[in-house]
């Protein structure tokens, strides 16, 4: 909320002046018109920008999902006929990250300077393509609330998706680093010690203890080489990552993979279907709607398969045939978009492709943590149970007769 300050003459003609707190100067002025009050005067007061001072929350990035509160709250502040000035510093005001409040704060003064809503929300590098378009639509209609609530349901779906993908494979991940890490701490700082105090008694240390204790001679010895090499190979990847070609290169592999590959194919199809879908529902026209989902999509290989397809279709050619390439989309997606071309009911049968894959990669997600957890249970159970084994055997050749070192 913010404070005005007010002059304002009542019925008898007198004069009055005080201060008022409202969300905007539209709603300050009805206030007080709401009480027989003719506003002569109504300015708002500027605190210092040093007055709020600084807080933990200005440090904290800003997510999916900070982002999708604040366009549910917009929809519900616009249908309860707030102006969108007035939504926007509402919105502010309850931010609880200080960047997202100063992305609002700045949207707000961008709209004041004469920029539309939708090119204010372009100059954020926080909203995709998605939101701006969406955005544009509904200012052009005048259903601007309608949209913003389509627009946080995309980017929920989106974030949902993604989340599913990165738990299924966070949770092997650590357990697997873990258990590697427990192990390279009993071969480097424990056996070694083990291997001191046994040669001092004259024992000597079993095969498979000496085969462990000879790695970590190795890894002591050329463990700088070997950190070197692996910094570099992983610097290596990222630029080719980073590289578009590469980028394609890796993310045309991705879909190969054996499971994972369906669960990114999968997941790529139900963003697809989503964001197309939303996209169509509020007007936007067939060739920017793939130019939009084409810039939303996180794999290359299925973007560069949206890019040829919105240029078939700018000659008049059916968007359901070129969308049907191998380690692609799922195939329900072109057979269904071929229906609804035909039917012209595109846009409700991407919201039954979009529901159908969101369910199956649930399923698949499912299906994968069943599959890697024993997976990494006996991998792990492997490299840390020979280790313990080499451990105890060493321990048992330090307490029994065994062989002396002559």
């Amino acid at each position: 909320m913010s404070a005005f300050l007010y002059n304002v003459r009542d019925a008898a003609g007198s004069r009055l002046s005080g201060e008022l707190e409202s969300s905007s100067s539209a709603a300050a002025a009805a206030e007080l018109r709401g009480r027989g009050l003719t506003v002569i005067g109504l300015e708002e007061v500027q605190q210092p920008a040093h007055s709020r001072g600084w807080k933990p929350s200005e440090l904290l990035w800003i997510r999916s999902l900070d982002i999708e509160i604040s366009l549910y709250q917009l929809a519900t502040l616009l249908r309860s006929g707030l102006t969108l000035l007035g939504a926007l510093r509402l919105v502010a005001e309850q931010s609880e990250r200080g960047r997202l409040r100063r992305v609002w704060e700045e949207v707000v003064t961008a709209i004041e300077s004469g920029r539309t809503f939708a090119d204010a929300l372009a100059q954020q590098p926080c909203f995709n393509r998605l939101v701006v378009q969406l955005v544009s639509v509904g200012e052009q209609t005048g259903h601007l609330g309608p949209v913003l609530e389509r627009a946080a349901m995309a980017l929920e779906k989106k974030r949902t998706l993604r989340a599913g993908l990165l738990t299924t494979l966070m949770y092997p991940a650590i357990v697997f680093l873990l258990a590697i890490g427990l192990a390279v701490y009993m071969v480097i700082g424990v056996l070694p010690k083990l291997q001191v105090f046994l040669r001092a008694m004259g024992k000597k240390l079993p095969p498979m203890t000496q085969r462990l204790l000879d790695i970590s001679d190795w890894i002591q010895i050329n463990g700088v080489t070997t950190v070197i090499i692996a910094v570099s190979s992983v610097i290596a990847l990222v630029m080719l990552f980073l590289w578009p070609p590469g980028r394609a290169v890796i993310d045309a592999l991705a879909l190969r993979i054996p499971l994972l590959g369906k669960a990114f194919r999968t997941a790529g199809t139900a963003l697809f279907a989503t964001s197309f879908s939303a996209l169509l529902s509020s007007g936007v026209t067939l060739i920017e709607a793939l130019r939009v989902t084409e810039r939303l999509m996180g794999n290359r290989r299925l973007a560069d398969i949206v890019t040829t397809a919105r240029e078939q279709v700018m000659q008049g050619e059916p968007l359901a045939r070129h969308l049907s390439r191998p380690h692609g989309f799922m195939p329900m997606l072109p057979r269904m978009i071929a229906v609804g071309e035909s039917s012209g009911t595109l846009d409700n049968v991407l919201d039954e492709v979009a529901r159908f894959h969101e369910a199956q990669l649930d399923r698949l997600i499912k299906r994968l943590t069943a599959l890697i957890e024993p997976a990494v249970i006996v991998t792990v159970g492997t490299v840390v149970g020979y280790v313990y084994i080499s451990f105890f055997m060493a321990l048992f050749a330090a307490t029994g007769p065994g062989n002396n070192i002559r």
